[in-house]
């Protein structure tokens, strides 16, 4: 777990998360509902809509366990994004499963796939967590500290939604989409537990995402 240790030095877990997060991020933090809201009804139209039902609490936007912190080790995640930001977008795509790692510190890292968020895991409430990371590209080896590239930023909350089973809600991403879920399940659970099911690819309501490595 060698990307790890690096992680936190880049965004340091602080007394209160808000007293490191910016202020675009708190904004979109406490704009979480509206991104469910708008997003959903058009995830649900653009194809979505068996995924959404399928997938039960995942795509619940009260769903929140006790225990928002997914134990330190190995995970598959994947990503959901619901709703398109502009109108020539998709508003329903899932994303296969890549491969994620959480820190015993709080640090966070999607490991593998062209798009990658990298960061912190902080205590908030009983019920949620709150990551906050920055965006790696492509076959990017640095990671950018977070605050320094508002377009790199990144900021959700995270929840646990059964057992075994987490997912990072990202309210008004910069890109693409209103709201992005990722679903994280621990490596030992497999990809059949929990409600998930293992992907060969992208899928999307209105086209196929074929060949993408999100």
């Amino acid at each position: 777990m060698s990307l790890l240790f690096g992680i936190i030095a880049l965004v340091a877990p602080a007394a209160d998360w808000r007293d490191l997060a910016t202020e675009d991020d708190r904004r979109r933090l406490r704009s979480w509902r509206d991104a469910w809201m708008a997003a959903l009804p058009r995830a649900r139209r653009g194809g979505g809509a068996a995924v959404i039902a399928a997938e039960g609490p995942l795509f619940n936007p009260d769903r929140n366990l006790r225990g928002p912190t997914p134990p330190a080790g190995d995970y598959r995640c994947r990503t959901f994004k619901l709703g398109s930001q502009g109108p020539a977008g998709l508003d329903f795509i899932a994303y296969s499963w890549f491969r994620c790692r959480v820190g015993a510190d709080g640090a966070f890292a999607k490991v593998d796939g062209s798009q990658r968020p990298v960061g912190a895991i902080h205590a908030h409430t009983s019920g949620r967590a709150v990551f906050l990371g920055t965006l790696s590209l492509g076959d990017e080896r640095r990671v950018i500290r977070y605050g320094r590239d508002r377009n790199r930023d990144m900021a959700a909350f995270v929840e646990r939604v059964g057992d075994r089973r987490w997912r990072m809600v990202f309210p008004y991403p910069r890109f693409e989409s209103l709201l992005d879920v990722i679903e994280l399940v621990p490596v030992s659970v497999g990809t059949t537990g929990g409600g998930t099911t293992a992907g060969a690819g992208a899928t999307a309501g209105a086209g196929s995402g074929g060949s993408e490595t999100r």
